[in-house]
């Protein structure tokens, strides 16, 4: 069974040649949850829109491929790309009020893409997101329909972008730190309707975040990104039995603990640091891109 996504030495640079993706190689398996997982700016979420073709014009990747569904990013024309991404992925964003547009109807906003993407009637769309707003647990359906953005809670919300993001039954889902923008008890409700509904439906997931927490509860593959690098990947569970980079058994160790609320954070070592800056340099030392 071919990957639903595959991305082969992904690197990607800004305009004065510092690379933000480096050599970025990994797997989505049909049905499988990969989490990226990394400190702020480590390129996880790079990475999300590069596999969704939203980069900022200032990124160009100079090297690599991605492939969803065998069927290479890179050899397909504009249109033809935006076709497939738009057929085979969809993105749950980080922050719901700023995903929204303040000025339309919660409706069309959910069924834009099914329309006119997809190529379904109204009708049809209209029926399939009052079928998934009931699936995300949201009551009077057709009420939060003729809804603003700014009549919603923010759960609400995220809920209505979930729902929108399942409609068309996508291969791959990007979730970019869906949980990040909503409080506490919130994040709890919705991670568990994220992971119910990919289990229900069996869409791939991508998930990007900096909770380890999260990562342990939701998927079953890990990549440790730093600098916009894979510094190490694994099956989840073996990751927390026995991680191998020193960066990983960092990350852990600073994750503070529910069980012991008092006990001192413990920061990412200076030694630790001082490593990765010169793998992360040998590796830049080394690199010769292929074109571009």
């Amino acid at each position: 069974m071919e990957p639903c996504l595959e991305i082969r030495s992904l690197s990607a640079v800004l305009p004065n040649g510092q690379r933000v993706l480096r050599s970025v190689s990994l797997t989505v398996q049909p049905g499988e949850v990969r989490a990226l997982v990394g400190e702020s700016g480590a390129g996880k979420t790079m990475i999300g829109k590069a596999v969704l073709g939203v980069l900022p014009k200032s990124v160009r990747i100079v090297e690599g491929e991605m492939l969803i569904e065998g069927e290479s990013l890179g050899r397909l024309d504009a249109k033809a790309r935006r076709t497939l991404i738009g057929a085979r992925t969809a993105l749950i964003p980080q922050d719901p009020l700023t995903a929204l547009n303040p000025s339309r109807r919660i409706g069309p906003q959910t069924t834009d893409r099914l329309v006119r993407i997809l190529g379904w009637s109204g009708e049809k769309a209209d029926e399939r997101i009052r079928q998934l707003l009931q699936e995300v647990q949201i009551r009077e359906p057709e009420r939060v329909l003729k809804c603003y953005p700014h009549e919603l809670s923010g759960g609400m919300r995220q809920r209505v972008l979930i729902a929108a993001a399942f409609a068309a039954e996508p291969r791959l889902i990007v979730a970019d730190e869906p949980t990040t923008a909503l409080d506490v008890t919130v994040q709890k409700q919705i991670l568990r309707l994220i992971a119910q509904l990919q289990r229900n439906h069996g869409t791939a997931l991508l998930f990007v975040t900096h909770d380890l927490g999260v990562v342990a509860k939701i998927s079953q593959k890990v990549s440790v990104l730093y600098a916009g690098k894979v510094v190490e990947e694994a099956a989840t569970p073996d990751l927390f039995a026995s991680p191998q980079h020193p960066y990983t058994r960092a990350l852990i160790a600073a994750t503070p603990r529910y069980t012991d609320p008092y006990a001192s954070l413990m920061p990412v070592n200076e030694t630790v640091l001082a490593g990765l800056a010169d793998e992360v340099a040998g590796a830049d030392r080394a690199w010769r891109p292929s074109h571009g």
